[in-house]
């Protein structure tokens, strides 16, 4: 089946039917994973092995979007591979996870839950996400819908000006700071339109023509790290708008500009993308031919 295919049942398709689906294939890969764990799977030298040869250097800074059961069975689980990324990027290097407390829409999200607990609030981004946001000096940035955990030199850089922002993906929030230090982002296991996070920083950065917030300015509460309470106001994204991304589209392009190369880890296929050359591909491309995640193939 083609991917605009796939795209669109997934687009008109109904939310229960959806659901169902992805409940039928979780109980397939956890058979395909004890299958695995009794015939071999994984180590952490294997992941280190497959992180080098895809390019991950010491002291680069990475942001990791990770589907953990698209990787096959780990010998240690989440534990192993954040262990594996650390060894990998070396003292010098910082590792950067999404640890969003919503698995689906911020607006829902934010209209039922008005306190975020940078110490408590747990990620909705999966198993290996939650693993590293409670790891002992990882810093976690006091944003409400958008916070990204960090750990190494920078991590306080990328974390530490994310407070109180209105918008989630502008210059101070880590996303943006990760394309101004030259850093990388690796897809593993998972696609720009289920985790292309930093696309977003494009809106945030122009004069963007759609309207990709929603009209509201939510008060929420947020609680740091030392118990302190403060009040932060903050947009979240338009339901109506973001179900028109078409975030895969874009790929060819920043293949094409030399930005994002495929690849493979364990059983996972993967991306890794030059976090600036994404940015600035992003920017030309939008100023020239009107490129974005909602218009793909610009204004023609």
């Amino acid at each position: 089946m083609s991917r605009p295919l796939v795209h669109l049942l997934m687009k008109y398709s109904p939310e229960w039917l959806l659901e169902f689906a992805k409940r039928q294939k979780k109980l397939l890969r956890k058979k395909e994973l004890k299958a695995q764990e009794q015939s071999g799977g994984f180590t952490k030298e294997d992941l280190i092995r497959d992180l080098q040869r895809i390019g991950i250097k010491e002291g680069d800074s990475l942001l990791v979007h990770c589907s953990l059961s698209k990787i096959g069975f780990i010998h240690g689980g989440p534990e192993t591979l954040i262990q594996a990324l650390l060894e990998t990027l070396g003292k010098e290097g910082t590792l950067l996870m999404p640890s969003f407390p919503a698995s689906g829409r911020n607006k829902d999200y934010i209209e039922t839950n008005n306190v975020f607990d940078v110490r408590l609030t747990p990620s909705a981004m999966g198993k290996a996400s939650e693993t590293f946001r409670l790891m002992t000096g990882v810093r976690r940035s006091l944003h409400p819908t958008d916070p990204v955990c960090a750990y190494g030199p920078l991590a306080k850089f990328y974390t530490e000006t994310h407070f109180g922002q209105l918008t989630p993906y502008n210059e101070f929030s880590p996303f943006r700071k990760l394309a101004d230090k030259h850093g990388k982002i690796l897809m593993l296991g998972t696609t720009l339109n289920g985790a292309g996070t930093s696309l977003h920083t494009l809106e945030d950065a122009v004069d963007f023509p759609y309207p990709v917030y929603d009209k509201n300015i939510y008060e929420v509460t947020i609680v740091d790290e030392n118990g302190n309470r403060h009040q932060v106001k903050t947009k979240v994204h338009n339901p109506a708008q973001s179900a028109k991304r078409n975030c895969d589209a874009l790929k060819p392009g920043f293949i094409e500009a030399g930005v994002l190369q495929e690849s493979s880890i364990a059983q996972a296929t993967c991306m890794l993308i030059d976090a600036a050359g994404m940015f600035q591909t992003m920017l030309t491309n939008f100023k020239e031919r009107g490129v974005t995640m909602y218009t793909p193939y610009g204004n023609k």
